[in-house]
């Protein structure tokens, strides 16, 4: 099937629906892209690895953006060591996820809503307090659950969210640290599920790439909502559709047709 064969079919268009309202989210509400496009595409039929590609094929103009926008906030030695780290353990998560592969779709749909369910109810409750200096210990925890969950499921952002939380930092050097891992691990993570998973993960890589304009068009549509609504009443829908998203995940054997 040539790559214009694959654009005219119904489930592209459903792909890109899909992924335009995840970086919407994400735009608009600073968080949740992954955690919105991931669980949609596998209701929508899509396999976990080729959902993870082309969510990470769709986020790369949206993370250089940021790196590039936020470079003057940057620390760049800082950047080393939970990049580095987050880069060990992405393939600990993508092995793992190849070995869940001989689950049931159903059974997949059901770890993912409890892997959504998990991270927003954790980012509702549990509120750190901003400080100069965070415990070593945490970083060490923080970022290779970060890279393991961003191999397994697409979901590596929340712990990352809730470290740089923790720290009293402006939203500049927030935003520019957590643009900054997302860009770092955006090729590995690629050329891992590809060795892993081949060419079957390439379409939906393909069709992200091809909705790039599209999806930069959402973005700027997605902070220009999240300025007029204001961050916490976003905040408020975005954690309503994710707890939605992750109860429906777990209800899957009752939800799914027979």
């Amino acid at each position: 099937m040539s790559f214009l064969e694959i654009l005219a079919q119904p489930s592209t268009w459903q792909l890109v629906s899909i992924l335009c309202l995840g970086i919407f989210v994400q735009a608009a509400a600073g968080f949740a892209g992954g955690l919105v496009i991931v669980p949609l595409l596998l209701w929508a039929g899509y396999s976990i690895p080729e959902a993870q590609t082309s969510l990470l094929v769709a986020t790369i103009p949206q993370n250089l953006w940021g790196v590039i926008s936020f470079r003057d906030s940057l620390d760049k030695k800082r950047l080393v060591g939970p990049g580095a780290a987050r880069l060990l353990f992405l393939p600990a998560g993508v092995l793992t996820l190849q070995w869940m592969e001989s689950f049931s779709m159903v059974t997949l749909r059901q770890v993912v809503g409890a892997a959504v369910l998990m991270a927003t109810l954790t980012t509702m409750l549990f509120r750190p307090r901003p400080r100069d200096q965070v415990d070593p210990i945490w970083g060490f925890l923080v970022f290779p659950l970060s890279g393991f969950l961003q191999g397994l499921v697409g979901m590596g952002g929340p712990p990352m969210v809730l470290w740089v939380q923790a720290h009293d930092w402006d939203t500049r050097r927030m935003r520019g640290f957590l643009f900054s891992m997302y860009l770092i691990s955006l090729a590995p993570g690629i050329a891992v599920l590809i060795w892993f998973f081949g060419a079957r993960v390439i379409p939906p890589a393909l069709i992200a790439a091809a909705a790039i304009p599209v999806l930069l068009l959402v973005t700027w549509v997605g902070l220009q909502v999240g300025t007029a609504l204001g961050a916490q009443r976003l905040r408020r829908v975005t954690m309503a559709l994710l707890l939605l998203m992750g109860v429906a995940g777990l209800a899957a054997p009752w939800l799914s047709p027979a």
